[in-house]
This record gives C-alpha cells, sequence and structure tokens, in this order.
C-alpha cells in the first residue's frame, strides 16, 4: 500500500535543496516568489549557494541538508532546486526512516528520479514536476499543475492524440521518470517494479541508439513486460549519428512492445518540456487513450 504524503495548506513550509546540481539563493527568487504566492512559507537548505564544481556542496553537504529538512516536523515538502548529475551520490546516505515519522511531498524530475524511483520502492507517492530552477521558463499551466498537485486538488490531462498512439483504457499506479536514470538504476535496490503499473518515461539529449540500449535493457529486466499502460513524456533534442540508426523514438518503443497488449501515449506534456505537467507517482491513475484525445486521471 502506498503511503501519500498530507497534501499542503496555506501557511505551510517548503524547503529547497540541492541533490545534485549547484544552485544560487539568487537564482532561486523567482522559485520563492511562486510559492510564496500560494501563500506556503520557504525555507533555503543549507546547500543553496554552494558551489563545489558541479554540484551543490559535497555528498557529505547535501546528505546532511536532505535528512535535515527530513527530520524538520515543520516542512511539508523538499522542492529540489535542479537536476543534472549528483542525487545518486548520497541516495544510500539518505534516512529515509525519517521520512515516515515526518511524511511530506518529494518535488522534482530529471536526475530526482533516484528518489521517485526509491521511494516508490518504499511505498511513499512523490510528485514528478518543475523544479525551483525551472519557474522562470516554465509555462503558467506546468505551475499551475503544480499546485494543484502539492494541494491535493483533482486533475485530469486532457491531450490531443498522436498518430501512434495505442488506444485503451486503463487503471493503475503510475511510476517512473527519466529513463537514464531508471536506466542506471535496474539491478540495485532503487529500480521501481512496474509490474501491473503505468509507466512514464521521458528523456532529454540522447542518441536514438542510446535510447533504444536502454529500451532493450528494461525489457531484458521485464520492465515492460507485465504494464497496464507505458506514457512516452517528452523525448527532447535527440540525436542521430552521420550514419542513421533506422528508428525514431517512436519506432524503437512500439517495435519493443509489440508483443505486448497495454495503451501507449506519445509526447505527452511532462518532463524536459516548458510545459512539464506535475505527475503524482505512486497514485491510481485512470489513462484512456482515444482516437483524438488522451486522458489522464487522477484518482488519489
Amino acid at each position: 500500500m502506498i503511503s501519500i504524503p498530507p497534501y499542503l495548506q496555506k501557511g505551510d513550509t517548503v524547503a529547497i535543496v540541492c541533490t545534485a546540481r549547484k544552485f544560487s539563493k539568487e537564482e532561486a527568487q523567482p522559485a520563492i516568489e511562486l510559492l510564496t504566492s500560494w501563500g506556503l512559507n520557504v525555507i533555503l537548505g543549507d546547500t543553496i549557494g554552494l558551489d563545489n564544481f558541479q554540484l551543490g556542496g559535497t555528498d557529505e553537504e547535501r546528505t546532511v541538508d536532505f535528512n535535515k529538512q527530513l527530520a524538520n516536523p515543520d516542512v511539508k515538502a523538499i522542492w529540489c532546486a535542479r537536476g543534472g548529475y549528483g542525487t545518486v551520490r548520497i541516495i544510500d546516505q539518505i534516512d529515509f526512516s525519517l521520512m515516515k515519522k515526518n511524511p511530506k511531498w518529494l518535488i522534482g524530475f530529471s536526475d530526482v528520479t533516484t528518489l521517485h524511483s526509491h521511494l516508490n520502492i518504499l511505498h511513499t507517492a512523490t510528485i514528478h514536476g518543475i523544479m525551483a530552477f525551472s519557474v522562470p521558463n516554465a509555462t503558467n499551466e506546468a505551475k499551475e499543475s503544480l499546485r494543484n498537485a502539492i494541494f491535493g486538488n483533482k486533475i485530469t490531462y486532457t491531450i490531443s492524440a498522436e498518430p501512434l498512439n495505442r488506444k485503451g483504457n486503463v487503471v493503475g499506479e503510475l511510476v517512473g521518470g527519466n529513463l537514464s536514470i531508471l536506466y542506471s538504476l535496474l539491478g540495485s535496490e532503487s529500480s521501481i517494479d512496474t509490474t501491473n503499473k503505468i509507466l512514464f518515461i521521458e528523456d532529454l539529449d540522447e542518441y536514438l541508439y542510446h535510447i533504444d540500449r536502454m529500451m532493450h535493457n528494461l525489457k531484458r529486466n521485464n520492465k515492460l513486460s507485465n504494464l497496464k499502460g507505458l506514457i512516452v513524456g517528452g523525448m527532447t533534442d535527440m540525436h542521430d549519428n552521420s550514419i542513421p540508426f533506422g528508428y525514431n523514438v517512436e519506432q524503437i518503443i512500439l517495435e519493443l512492445a509489440k508483443e505486448y497488449n497495454y495503451p501507449i501515449v506519445f509526447n505527452f506534456p511532462a518532463g524536459h518540456v516548458k510545459n512539464n505537467l506535475a505527475l503524482k507517482f505512486g497514485t491510481v491513475v485512470s489513462l484512456e487513450v482515444g482516437e483524438k484525445v488522451t486522458e489522464l486521471k487522477f484518482l488519489q
């Protein structure tokens, strides 16, 4: 049974921390203003403003800061400042027992998939959505979707159908995140269980043959065989070699999933896109893939 942290109310506190790349106090101002406009209080973690080459502090500093916010009963959500790389360097030092004592929402995407995946194994719901770094360039719809997610408002996304979608109606738990991170976690204790679940994937700045390799590895690890559905978000800025690989993202996925019978959605507006709509991982959703529209409705 998945534990769903308490939804936020006005007056609650959100902590912004670095688990990966560095983030300055000046860069944090738009995010602070956004949360304040929603009636929330903001704590900047000790890692905001730290500079350890690419990272927002040393591994120890980032671990201590994250654990500090987990332990703080006044903090109702932890918002990761930005992605990049580095969360996996601290995942095994985080005291997740603190999450059980003080349940709270974890928010972010991209490299934060490491936390989404690990917390899903620990049966805790999380929010895949824009990060503090994303605020200046995010659409109003993306920001509003995050507000709806953290306050527990009803969420239904209706988008136009893509020609290569595979139709069907299913209900199941939503899991997933960045494909490269999910791939990197295979074989570890943080690798998610996708059985009877709806899997969401997205990625950025990858070669097509890399996508093919990662999807094959997911299949060989039985992460595709027992799905209820597959949602493919932004596959942004994909590359090809001078000698073409020969398949685009949609063709790669459809070929690998041709023996299965679940609905598949392409170009869902989430991931490394400006209109990065918030998704509540670990919660039950209804997915209806039709001729003209796709509807994703959150039931929890």
